[in-house]
């Protein structure tokens, strides 16, 4: 219905212009809406004829020839119409027929030739499209288009690079996962088996002092107690089911609370704790969840502070509230700390699962700090250096 409105109104739009320009007779008139008519159901049929043709055609070059011959023809149509209605000569009549077959030759050699490229270009993204589904995801088109064929090869060579940049991620995730899984085995299996052995010692009265094996097992029993709480916590961080209730919190309290908790654990390695506060800091954020970032950062330092080394704990004010946490260990190498704060990445070196812990306090810093909003990070070494900022009040 709507393509034969569209047709009556290039008709009647067609007589108008003739009729303003010419000024013709009523007899011209109808005549020429007559062959103008006739054009408008030509190119209606085409309209709904070429479309089904090319769905089901299998050759684009044959679909654009069509197009072009069609096309031609409807005009070819008009030409030759008008010509008998303005009752040209049989000689004018067969030069005007000449002329048309000779543009019907045009028409279909321009065809030929404008559709190569876009044929070749359709058929190489075609084969690119079919090798990323193979696996070979270095397949690109290289195609350079202004045009809508342009923006087809732009997107597949686009989604390969995503596809390529994905699949490198989902390898390096494997490794990391497996060294995960491995440094959780490790940590879970040595305080399991220690339990177990002074279990067994117990059983079998092979102990004089009792009271010596039942702390030692009470400590592997917090030892394995914390690890199973802070996989727990990471995964509900991870998933979002936390909720976090954002209020003022004052920064240099929490500070002076963990540097105040961690000086027992320092004085046993002779660390020296040092908290530089200029003047109070608050920020925007959950006060339990900051105070859990702090202890995880301050614990990495001093357990990787050497002997004799002095951890330092700054707190400032400026556009975001900031702390800053800094030791004298070897620290991060520059291509970890890309990952530091990544879930499953453990670090190599000086900072691996020896020194203790399973490696999650930095994932677990990374989350909380990102649900206040703010942003964390770790610098190479030498000397461990990691901080976080956070949205002031």
């Amino acid at each position: 219905m709507r393509l034969a409105l569209g047709a009556a109104a290039l008709v009647v739009l067609g007589v108008g212009v003739f009729s303003v320009v010419m000024q013709p007779t009523n007899t011209e008139r109808i005549g020429m809406g007559l062959i103008f008519g006739l054009m408008a159901i030509g190119a209606a049929g085409a309209a709904v004829w070429l479309p089904r043709l090319a769905r089901g055609n299998r050759s684009l070059r044959t679909t654009v020839m069509t197009l072009s011959v069609v096309s031609f023809l409807i005009v070819a149509v008009g030409m030759v119409a008008a010509g008998q209605q303005m009752f040209i000569s049989t000689h004018d009549l067969t030069v005007l027929l000449i002329v048309v077959g000779f543009g019907v030759v045009a028409a279909v050699a321009f065809a030929v030739l404008v559709s190569g490229p876009l044929t070749g270009d359709l058929t190489l993204i075609a084969a690119t499209a079919s090798g990323i589904a193979s696996g070979d995801l270095t397949k690109r088109t290289r195609i350079t288009r202004a045009d809508e064929v342009g923006d087809l090869a732009a997107a597949v060579d686009g989604m390969a690079l995503a596809l390529q940049e994905a699949e490198r991620v989902r390898i390096r995730d494997d490794v990391v996962r497996r060294e995960f899984f491995a440094a959780v085995g490790h940590d879970l299996r040595t305080p399991l088996a220690s339990l177990q052995a002074a279990l067994e010692a117990l059983q079998d009265g092979l102990v004089d002092d009792s009271d010596r094996y039942l702390s030692s097992m009470k400590k592997d029993t917090e030892a394995l107690t914390q690890m199973v709480e802070d996989l727990f916590l990471l995964a509900r961080l991870e998933s979002g089911v936390v909720e976090f209730d954002l209020e003022s919190t004052d920064l240099t309290e929490i500070a002076d609370e963990a540097v105040e908790v961690f000086r027992p654990l320092a004085a046993t390695k002779s660390v020296t704790l040092v908290l530089n506060v200029d003047e109070r800091v608050t920020a925007l954020a959950a006060p339990e969840g900051v105070a859990r970032v702090v202890r995880n950062l301050l614990d990495n330092a001093v357990r990787h502070s050497p002997a004799g080394g002095e951890v330092v704990v700054s707190v400032s004010n400026g556009a975001s509230a900031q702390v800053v946490i800094t030791d004298d260990g070897e620290g991060f190498s520059d291509d970890f700390v890309k990952h530091a704060f990544e879930r499953f990445s453990r670090p190599d070196g000086v900072r691996s699962r020896a020194t203790g812990g399973a490696g999650l306090g930095l994932a677990i810093a990374q989350e909380y700090v990102s649900g206040f909003g703010g942003i964390i990070w770790a610098e190479p070494g030498p000397g461990g250096k990691v901080g976080f900022t956070l949205p002031v009040v």
